[in-house]
């Protein structure tokens, strides 16, 4: 079995799980935040939704560099969820192309090196694999716990992730 046939049941499930939490955010409290140093909760569901692209990124160059734009080209701009239709479909898009990349990668393409820079400090630099789980999976499923927290002081019912929730029993 390949190196990403035996990592897609994992992210499956996660994705599955970041979409169920995803499916519960307020359409009336995007804008709530619950520090001022924290995101807003439309922004938060934005950057999971968009976090997938970043995996397919990995997949398709051998390095992101967040210090080095293209000259004339306009600085990224960070998705804020505009609705739950709107966040839920940029998840999915990007979950499926990320979902595509990785099935049809080598092992000798998941184990090459990828570096995530700002200029010229190293954010991450290992294995294509090492980037996926980390940097985008492990990354997701922190997200994931912070929308839950939003949810659950949003009296919003948190969804089961790796067992029952004090909302669903199951």
């Amino acid at each position: 079995m390949s190196v990403g046939a035996e990592f897609l049941p994992e992210f499956d499930m996660e994705m599955a799980s970041a979409r169920r939490t995803l499916e519960r955010i307020p359409e009336d409290k995007l804008a709530w935040k619950p520090h001022e140093k924290s995101m807003m909760l439309g922004r938060l569901a934005g950057h999971i939704a968009e976090l997938p692209g970043l995996g397919i990124t990995v997949m398709k160059e051998d390095l992101m560099d967040f210090g080095n734009r293209p000259a004339g080209e306009a600085p990224r701009k960070p998705l804020v969820a505009e609705s739950q239709k709107h966040v839920l479909e940029m998840f999915d898009k990007n979950v499926a192309a990320l979902r595509a990349a990785i099935a049809s990668a080598s092992d000798e393409r998941l184990a090459g090196n990828w570096k995530l820079l700002i200029g010229e400090r190293k954010l991450f630099d290992g294995t294509r694999m090492g980037a996926l789980r980390r940097m985008v999976m492990n990354h997701i499923i922190h997200h994931r716990a912070q929308l839950g927290v939003y949810l659950r002081l949003n009296d919003v019912a948190v969804p089961s992730v790796y067992g029952p929730s004090a909302d669903e029993g199951k």
